[in-house]
């Protein structure tokens, strides 16, 4: 049985307020959806790769995906109108599945150690998230924008994809939510299995680097961040340089 990555490239990306998609838009010198499908290409966990995208960008990802050196992409699947619809197709194209990685393509810096801490993780309990201890405290509001509870900030993570399932698990939890018409609210794949009543979920660390780009401002921070990253590589290897030529 294969484990198979759901890569979803499907969201119009109202947020980022630009003419493409987000997930085409480029992270260094390629579109942000390539970096995220090549992780899980190169991962040796990784069986098979699943598509989901737009019905207006099938052919384009099918050009890309081979003038490249990404090889597991065996299926571009049209996605729905929302995520967990995409979702779903995705899952209903799955054969001969053991686990499968959801992955959101606007995450592109995922790692293989990731995908390892998840695939370790879902072999001892069949729903796993990855995610990080949050930072920042959180205030739940209520509908007239004051502060209604204040929970323990030791106790509250920010969860970030991919999300790992035992294949039958998450496709009768999506099967039972779909079948009532019961998705509402739902936003991400660890809340189907909650909703479901199909057992807990198990959250294993990701990364801070993890970052989901959804914004415009998210888009300049990475560009940022990354320019911050070329300057201090550079500075390290001047003074290496330096300290040689003293020798």
């Amino acid at each position: 049985m294969k484990n198979i990555a759901i890569v979803l490239a499907a969201g119009q990306g109202t947020r980022m307020k630009t003419l493409i998609p987000k997930q085409f838009l480029n992270i260094g010198n390629e579109p942000m959806m390539m970096k995220s499908l090549r992780v899980f290409d190169k991962s040796d966990i990784i069986d098979e790769i699943v598509l989901v995208t737009g019905e207006d960008y099938v052919d384009v990802c099918r050009k890309k995906i081979k003038k490249s050196d990404i090889h597991k992409v065996k299926k571009i699947v049209v996605g729905g109108d929302s995520r967990y619809a995409s979702v779903y197709e995705g899952l209903k194209v799955c054969d001969n599945c053991r686990y499968v990685f959801i992955h959101d393509s606007a995450r592109p810096y995922v790692t293989k150690d990731i995908i390892k801490r998840a695939f370790e993780a879902v072999k001892k309990n069949p729903a796993v998230a990855v995610g990080m201890p949050s930072k920042d405290t959180v205030k739940i509001v209520d509908d007239e924008g004051f502060v209604a509870a204040t929970p323990i900030r030791d106790k509250v993570w920010t969860i970030q994809t991919p999300q790992t399932f035992r294949y039958e698990l998450i496709r009768e939890a999506y099967d039972k939510l779909m079948a009532e018409n019961n998705m509402e609210g739902i936003t991400d794949d660890a809340m189907v299995v909650e909703r479901a009543g199909m057992g807990k979920v198990m959250l294993v660390e990701g990364s801070y680097d993890n970052i989901k780009i959804t914004t415009p401002d998210d888009l300049e921070l990475d560009d940022k961040s990354r320019k911050d990253k070329k300057d201090k590589d550079k500075k390290k290897d001047k003074d290496k340089k330096k300290d040689k030529k003293k020798d």
